[in-house]
């Protein structure tokens, strides 16, 4: 584990002091003042993104922003110059910023955390752009791990009262089933509606879902009927790996067989580098191929409509957890369920996947 050690003092600083009621902002200084009354924020998801004169990439750049910066959005825009596949820009009080790299967020919502966890776990939402995550170490000393971000779906199992008694989530990993909590403030516990079946006990032959490749986007038919269209984005070639194949979605017809709620994605490193390749609580995970391609909520970009993922069919969040309910199998937690675990669940909704043209 890459973890950074961490005095009581520094610790408090880094999760904001106490609980003042809720007004518990850490992140405050991050937003930008503006004498225009903002469209929104958008939380940074690359390591560098570029402001330019005009919504043009053939425009002049006139400054830039790293990652998770949150920048106050003035206004939103269709671009002529494109780029064809996602011409959204924003006008920010800097210049214009393509979307791509820019995830919309609502604001520093802070939750009033609950006394217990009713069935043993239950799943939580990040409400603020970012939230650091911390792990007590074999000397029980806190160190920093993840950096958690919005719209990320996590399993909260326990409550903790951190120094100077900031009440925390204690948050288990599915993937490497290690524990580490975060201030509960910036976590929303999901109640099972979430995740509730839209129409319990579907014919499963009534529905299909189809994924144009060319065109990068997903109908889902009921009954030959289209009920849900919306733009996605499928595996990317990495002319860098010799083997290009296990980054580019596989063609042909398919069933989701696992539904996971959250699900880490990555090489698995326990680590704090906001770098590194490790996705924690990818949201609305629904699994269709032996090799672990699925269709999921993607929090890291905002570039729908362009290959971007090493395989996988990236949705926006709300798509995601739409689809997550109106699938089959169906989906459902009780008190012997294990966060993360994985089952064959049976053989579901029909994912067809084609070249388009």
């Amino acid at each position: 584990m890459s973890g950074t050690i961490l005095s009581r003092r520094e610790f408090l600083k880094l999760c904001g002091t106490a609980l003042a009621g809720l007004a518990y902002q850490p992140y405050a200084d991050a937003v930008p003042d503006s004498e225009e009354e903002p469209l929104g924020l958008g939380r940074v998801t690359a390591e560098i993104i570029y402001v330019y004169d005009r919504p043009s990439f053939e425009g002049q750049r006139l400054w830039h922003y790293h990652r998770d910066r949150v920048i106050s959005l003035l206004e939103q825009l269709t671009s002529p110059h494109g780029p064809l596949n996602n011409p959204i820009w924003y006008r920010t009080e800097k210049g214009f910023i393509h979307c791509a790299y820019l995830q919309r967020v609502d604001g520093w919502h802070f939750n009033l955390p609950i006394s217990n966890i009713p069935i043993g776990n239950i799943l939580g939402e990040v409400t603020v752009p970012y939230v650091r995550a911390f792990r007590r170490n074999s000397a029980g000393v806190w160190e920093r791990v993840y950096r958690l971000h919005y719209q990320s779906t996590h399993w909260i199992t326990g409550i903790e009262v951190g120094p100077a008694g900031v009440l925390l989530y204690r948050l288990l990993d599915d993937w490497l089933k290690v524990s580490y909590c975060v201030p509960a403030v910036a976590l929303n516990p999901l109640t099972p509606e979430a995740y509730s079946p839209l129409i319990s006990n579907p014919t499963r032959d009534e529905k299909r879902i189809v994924i144009d490749l060319s065109q990068q986007e997903l109908k889902a038919y009921d009954n030959n009927l289209v009920v849900f269209h919306t733009k996605v984005s499928t595996g990317k070639p990495r002319q860098s790996d010799p083997k290009d194949k296990t980054t580019t979605t596989p063609v042909g017809s398919f069933r989701i067989r696992n539904k996971l709620p959250s699900r880490h994605m990555g090489y698995g490193a326990l680590t704090d580098d906001i770098f590194a390749y490790e996705l924690p609580g990818v949201p609305w995970t629904m699994l269709f191929h032996k090799n672990g391609y699925a269709l999921h909520g993607a929090y890291w970009h905002n570039n729908f409509g362009t290959r971007m993922s090493h395989g996988c069919v990236n949705m926006r969040y709300t798509d995601a957890q739409w689809l997550f309910r109106w699938t089959s199998p169906e989906f459902g937690i009780g008190p012997d369920y294990k966060p993360g675990q994985m089952y064959t669940m049976g053989e579901g909704t029909l994912v067809q996947i084609i070249e388009g043209g």
